[in-house]
């Protein structure tokens, strides 16, 4: 497991939970600590996690879209032998996906482009993974892996290389729209006439209603925490999913206007502090781990 940040620790720990030897690389001296309390083998550089893998080596990369994963790979590509594997976990591109690819086929080490879906809580337990991958026979092998950390009929092959950051991207543009609704909603019960509890609105709805979901149960648990958010502020940060979703649409001429609007609403709450950006801002927090920008800030 290369980088063991809120998502790659929590990887290792729901590997070696389901038997899994794991062999784990952090720049940072408190991560690696953290890995090695769990049961991993621990190494201060790339090279020698390399080393300590028997072939064929698996390399799962955790580490964040750009440059940080594109180095990354460009190293593995110099240091991995043939029918090595390498699995790229984090948000990647997908064009960038097809080049990793493209550099890894190369030297013929095999290479798995991995959706991953659930937040701290999937990675660690019952996750949701959407693997894209040229060789289906190399699959199968790396197949146990999957189906022991992901939740009954949490994972999905999707085929050629490139399809699983494909269908993150798109998952993840549904996502926006999904939690822009939601927080739009309690912006205007924010604004009504009525004295609601925000929480015990979440719970209700959460709890046999039709929008009833997992973000609904993590917006219970956020106005739970903070009933009118009063301690965060309503900036809404994004990944570049959305954005990526929204290109893709553009330019395949397909209509995403919940999409395009909720993106749009995240670059708005840059400006200026929304209820609806604090709900938002709560949910990501909630699911990822993702930081918040306090009120006092």
């Amino acid at each position: 497991m290369i980088g063991l940040g809120k998502m790659g620790i929590n990887l290792t720990e729901n590997l070696i939970r389901n038997g899994n030897e794991v062999v784990a690389f952090d720049l940072s001296d408190g991560a690696r600590n953290d890995a090695s309390t769990l049961g991993a083998q621990v190494t201060d550089n790339l090279q020698d996690a390399v080393k300590a893998l028997t072939a064929p080596r698996i390399v799962w990369v955790m580490l964040p879209a750009g440059n940080p994963t594109n180095e990354t790979i460009n190293n593995l590509s110099s240091i991995l032998d043939p029918n090595d594997i390498v699995i790229d976990g984090g948000n990647s591109f997908y064009k960038d996906s097809l080049r990793h690819n493209e550099i890894l086929a190369d030297k013929n080490i095999k290479y798995f482009d991995v959706g991953t879906s659930g937040g701290m809580s999937g990675a660690n337990r019952d996750g949701n993974f959407m693997i894209g991958g040229d060789d289906a026979k190399t699959f199968e092998y790396i197949e146990p892996i999957f189906k022991g950390i992901a939740q009954t009929d949490g994972y999905l092959y999707t085929g050629r290389a490139g399809s699983g950051h494909y269908l993150k991207m798109v998952h993840n543009g549904i996502e926006y729209g999904m939690m822009q609704a939601i927080a739009e909603g309690f912006d205007v019960l924010e604004h009504g006439q009525f004295d609601y509890d925000n929480e015990a609105v979440a719970k209700v709805w959460e709890h046999g209603s039709v929008i009833r979901s997992w973000l609904m149960e993590l917006t219970q648990s956020a106005f739970s925490k903070d009933p009118d958010l009063e301690e965060i502020k309503g900036v809404m940060h994004s990944s570049g999913e959305g954005k990526w979703t929204l290109e893709e649409a553009l330019k395949l001429q397909v209509p995403t206007p919940v999409i395009g609007a909720s993106l749009m609403m995240r670059y708005r709450s840059l400006e200026d502090d929304t209820f609806t950006g604090k709900v938002v801002a709560a949910l990501r927090n909630e699911f990822g781990g993702h930081d918040v920008e306090s009120k006092n800030k």
